[in-house]
């Protein structure tokens, strides 16, 4: 039986044919997991019971690696990505509110996905912008010298936008 995941085939189709360009070459796991991430957007279960049969390895170990790696998610993941650095800079000067009220605004917790799918919401360890600390990402723009009113004027504008870096100090 196909998993739901697996309905569209021209997702499958992509999928077995990535099971297949790597399944004899040395080391096939993890392109293979990162091809499934790239085609489905997650890692479902069903996923990896089709990986474990086609390389012939245990779930176990499959499911190991996902949830061991950040890249991997079990979960479809939401259009735009918010990201919050917990690390010791980005805390000491206020991220853990930030992350809250992202919390209250999208009506999720860290590591969910908003209903309509627009937002996913994760707590991340240092992304290596400590100077602009506390800092958090929507999808690949980093918003530095954050703080909570920063958070929700950013929710209620474009979070796509073209911008890749903002270093104000608002």
């Amino acid at each position: 039986m196909v998993p739901n995941t697996l309905h569209d085939d021209e997702r499958a189709s992509l999928f077995y044919d990535a099971i297949s360009k790597h399944k004899n070459l040395p080391g096939p796991l993890m392109p293979t997991l990162q091809d499934a991430q790239r085609i489905f957007g997650c890692v479902s279960l069903d996923i990896q019971k089709i990986i474990a049969k086609e390389l012939k390895e245990s779930i176990a170990k499959i499911n190991g690696v996902v949830t061991f790696y950040s890249q991997f998610s079990l979960t479809p993941k939401g259009k735009n990505t918010i990201s919050v650095c917990l690390g010791t800079a980005c805390y000491v000067k206020g991220s853990q509110g930030i992350l809250d009220a992202f919390t209250d605004e999208l009506k999720i917790k860290n590591g969910e996905t908003t209903k309509d799918g627009m937002y996913t919401l994760e707590a991340t360890r240092c992304i290596g912008a400590c100077g602009l600390a506390p800092v958090f990402c929507i999808n690949e723009r980093v918003c530095g010298r954050a703080n909570v009113q920063k958070a929700k004027t950013m929710l209620q504008s474009n979070p796509t936008s073209h911008e890749s870096h903002d270093h104000s100090e608002d």
